[in-house]
């Protein structure tokens, strides 16, 4: 029997994966323990099991505390992609038995929440009604690092042309990233701005006024485009509430750029008009999972649910 056989044969189980990971994330044995719902005794005697059959210690002590050995540390960095395949083969095992139910952790970035979220839960209602979803807001960068860290499934996320910081390049290693759809940008102006004629606005028009910017990632692509333009925008306000932009704007305050899903999420202010900016990019939409975790029935679920909320668009 080879080393691998030896090892993935009987040494190494789901349980030990899950404690490794706990431990890495909490930074001790009883944080891991609570977190786990296990008692520190059973987590100890789990680690001493798993020591005995590597003839490794994955534990080491560091003053009062413990921390993993380059053992553990290997062990740790594989838990989430093992955790997902047993939890895709206990799903697809689950549909085979008859069984209906599933859930899926969805993480996805806020103006998706108004816009995307509650159109596909009922269309996941309509065709899944045992399937439970659980959502939680997170800009992309963060929601990316969620599903590395196995705390969600899918990713619901953004990127823009030529974005330096694009949580889609090397931060997304090892996951799986697809894209399903985009989403243009609008101009926002007051109803009374001179620019506020014809059916779409040039960027240069707007170079004499005040901008509201709003996330670091959108105020980094509104520079570059407004650089392309041939100006430095004059940012004067940052937000990333909407209805706080639109107020603004409806003052006469500044001007902004704001994606068109973000903007049809809430009614829009009287006094204000939306415009396309032929010149602008369209920021790109985002499933982002690790690989091979639509092999679990729930989430190939949700990523269909999604992805047809996105086509319909």
């Amino acid at each position: 029997m080879s080393m691998v056989e030896e090892l993935t044969g009987s040494a190494l189980d789901i349980q030990s994966f899950r404690v490794l990971k706990a431990i890495a994330d909490e930074g001790s044995i009883t944080a891991a323990a609570d977190l786990l719902g296990y008692s520190q005794p059973a987590v100890s005697q789990q680690l001493r099991r798993l020591e005995c059959r590597i003839g490794l210690a994955v534990v080491e002590r560091v003053g009062r505390s413990v921390r993993l050995t380059e053992a553990g540390r290997i062990l740790a960095r594989y838990a989430p992609a093992v955790t997902t395949a047993l939890d895709a083969a206990a799903e697809e095992i689950a549909e085979l038995r008859g069984l209906r139910a599933g859930r899926v952790r969805l993480v996805g970035f806020p103006s998706a929440s108004p816009a995307l979220v509650p159109r596909m839960l009922a269309d996941l209602a309509a065709r899944h009604p045992g399937l439970t979803l659980t959502y939680v807001e997170a800009e992309p960068p963060e929601a990316v690092n969620a599903v590395r860290e196995d705390r969600a499934d899918i990713a619901l996320t953004f990127s823009y042309p030529g974005d330096r910081n694009d949580p889609h390049g090397s931060s997304s290693h090892g996951l799986a990233v697809r894209a399903i759809g985009s989403d243009d940008l609008l101009a926002i102006l007051a109803r009374d701005h001179p620019a506020a004629v014809g059916e779409q606005i040039e960027l240069a028009d707007l170079a004499g006024d005040d901008w509201i910017a709003g996330c670091p990632r959108c105020r980094g692509h509104l520079l570059e485009v407004c650089d392309r333009a041939g100006f430095v925008p004059r940012i004067a306000f940052e937000t990333d509430n909407v209805a706080a932009v639109e107020g603004l704007v409806a003052q006469g305050i500044g001007v902004a750029l704001m994606p068109r899903m973000a903007v049809e999420s809430f009614p829009q202010r009287p006094g204000i008009v939306a415009m396309p900016v032929p010149t602008a990019d369209r920021r790109t939409i985002h499933l982002v999972t690790a690989h091979g975790a639509e092999r679990a029935p729930s989430v190939r679920a949700v990523l269909a649910a999604i992805t047809r909320v996105i086509e319909t668009d």
